[in-house]
């Protein structure tokens, strides 16, 4: 299987702005809803016997989880995303956020783009910004602030399974197919990833055959 890299991500949103503006809005949706996922949810802590406090164990520990324990593991991996080891990044996120969940567009752009301008390698601020740029229905604007997200962390998988949604939303399933399967080999259980490999499996590996 062909692994998709950067320069693939990049050619494929270009292709997406250029030739399918007609079908962004079912697709970039999709997107973001899972994007959307990279937002840490609320919720006791885990034992950190039962989850390793380094990311790099974390995310080996999500690879290997039971399908029961990998949600909690993915969120306190998000919790960690979410860190930029700055606190004014840190503030410039959570003012950002703050914004975007009381619909202050505008203001929460301001934020982000105030962060993304100090803070460029930090992929959480991109990944914020993508989201708010589809709440205003700026399409264009979310799918490139997507391709820093998975620039910056080729291992986000609330990222690659959005792109994965929109290729598949393209039908372009064989490039989808390889997204999915991107994920998959980060985190096996991400929500509706099964199904979405289950459908196009047989398709994609039949005309393989």
């Amino acid at each position: 299987m062909r692994i998709l890299g950067f320069a693939d991500t990049q050619g494929i949103l270009v292709y997406v702005m250029v030739n399918f503006t007609s079908h962004l809005k079912h697709a970039v949706a999709a997107f973001v809803l899972t994007l959307c996922l990279s937002l840490p949810q609320s919720g006791a802590a885990q034992d950190s016997e039962t989850v390793p406090q380094d990311l790099a164990g974390m995310m080996q520990q999500l690879r290997d989880a039971e399908a029961d324990a990998a949600g909690s593991i993915a969120d306190r991996i998000r919790r960690e995303w979410d860190k930029s080891g700055s606190a004014s990044a840190d503030f410039l996120l959570r003012r950002g956020e703050d914004a975007l969940e009381s619909g202050e567009y505008e203001q929460a752009i301001d934020h982000l783009t105030a962060l993304t301008d100090h803070a460029p390698d930090f992929a959480a601020g991109w990944a914020l910004r993508a989201r708010t740029f589809f709440e205003m229905d700026q399409y264009g604007r979310a799918i490139g602030d997507l391709e820093h997200v998975i620039a910056l962390n080729p291992q986000h998988f609330d990222a690659l399974m959005g792109l994965a949604i929109m290729l598949d939303e393209m039908q372009r399933p064989e490039d989808a197919y390889e997204a999915y399967m991107q994920v998959k080999a980060i985190h096996p259980h991400q929500a509706g990833l099964s199904e979405a490999l289950e459908r196009l499996e047989r398709e994609v590996l039949g005309r393989e055959i």
